[in-house]
């Protein structure tokens, strides 16, 4: 098999992001400033870590029969992506944020209150699966709080 035929089934096995409407790319679509200093991003093991974070959370939620139907007909290549990019940024380790600001990426799902909960309880797993420090994965959480309030809709 030569390597141009090896790189166009790499192409065709490996999923595409749904296209979205145009919006403008900001930072600030994050949600929240970043984190200053190199602490949290050291904390959460780098940007490997946090993928591996999201990797995780993303995988749980997809299991968890109180959320899971949230997450079906999602485009979960464009969610990981962005989550990736969110906790990057906020994490200050080094990324920027191409995804919709919160409201516009939860607008008409329906999110309630107790998803909310569950979500959050499984990116707690996901970071102490980690070895995220407790002290440093609650900072986190404290800086993502603010947010409920542009996704929680019901």
């Amino acid at each position: 098999m030569s390597l141009a035929s090896l790189l166009l089934l790499l192409a065709q096995a490996t999923p595409a992001e749904e296209p979205v409407a145009p919006y403008a790319v900001s930072d600030a679509n994050a949600g929240a400033r970043p984190f200053t200093g190199n602490g949290m991003a050291t904390a959460f093991h780098g940007q490997a870590g946090i993928a591996r974070i999201v990797d995780d959370l993303v995988a749980t939620n997809q299991r968890d029969p109180r959320i899971s139907d949230i997450f079906k007909g999602q485009d979960l290549v464009r969610l990981r992506r962005v989550l990736k990019e969110q906790f990057c940024y906020l994490l200050g380790a080094g990324c920027g944020y191409t995804g919709r600001d919160m409201t516009a990426a939860h607008k008409d799902m329906g999110i309630q209150a107790n998803d909310m909960n569950a979500l959050v309880e499984n990116l707690q797993a996901a970071m102490h699966r980690e070895g995220v420090p407790f002290a440093n994965a609650n900072g986190f959480l404290a800086k993502l709080a603010p947010m409920r309030g542009h996704i929680v809709t019901r």
